[in-house]
Parts: C-alpha cells; sequence; structure tokens
C-alpha cells in the first residue's frame, strides 16, 4: 500500500535552522503536511490537540528532550502507536539502545539528506 502523501508529520527542533532543512527535505519527498515544535514540552501538546501520523524529533532539546518526549509518547495510550524518528547529532550506541529500548520506530544521525531521510521514513511508513 502507497504512503498517503498528505499525512500529518511534527517536526521537534529546538534548533529553527535544522527545522527548515528537514522541512525542506520533506517537501523535497512530497510532504507538505509539516508542523513544527521547538521542545518537547510544546511537541506533547500539539499532539494532544492534534492527531499526527507521524513524529521526527531532535534528541537534545531543553527543557523536554526528544528521549523524554518519546517516553511520554509511549506512556500515552492515545499516542503509543504514533511512528517516532530521532534525530541527533551523536551516535553513541548508549544513545541509540535507548531510544530503542523507549520504542523509537528509526533513528537519524545528523548531518543527513533526503535518501537518508526518505530510507528511514520508508522503514517505518513503507514504501512512496
Amino acid at each position: 500500500m502507497a504512503v498517503d502523501m498528505s499525512l500529518s508529520i511534527l517536526i521537534v527542533d529546538d534548533y529553527k535552522t535544522m527545522l527548515r532543512i528537514i522541512r525542506n527535505l520533506l517537501k523535497q519527498l512530497g510532504f507538505h503536511n509539516v508542523d513544527e515544535a521547538t521542545d518537547g514540552a510544546e511537541a506533547l501538546n500539539k499532539l494532544r490537540s492534534k492527531n499526527y501520523d507521524l513524529v521526527i524529533s531532535d534528541w537534545n532539546m531543553e527543557p523536554m528532550t526528544g528521549y523524554e518526549l518519546l517516553k511520554e509518547v509511549r506512556s500515552d495510550d492515545m499516542l503509543k502507536a504514533l511512528p517516532f524518528i530521532m534525530v541527533t547529532a551523536e551516535s553513541k550506541t548508549d544513545n541509540v539502545i535507548a531510544a530503542k529500548k523507549a520504542g523509537v520506530n528509526n533513528y537519524i544521525v545528523k548531518p543527513f539528506n533526503a535518501a537518508t531521510l526518505k530510507s528511514k521514513l520508508t522503514s517505518v511508513l513503507g514504501e512512496f
């Protein structure tokens, strides 16, 4: 089954430039229904007030990190099945293991390009 290109995506990063980069990469891949949040707490509020089909979140943010956001999402009955991709500049094995244990669907290490993002999205959502 083909991926619905109008699915709703929430991108979360405290760095505005990174939000713009991810938004542009998603646009290149054909996704235009994209919202933004600048930290985990703002993202959680948005997730609880609107239905999203995917979260792409940075790991390192204040006051709530992407890892804390992931744990909140997975412990919420309404959100726990939501596909979640973590983005980080750190490729520490401990972080990857912690994110996997917390229920992340996939993991992207910065910097990345449209091809990398597409392969991660395909692994989570299916072919498009």
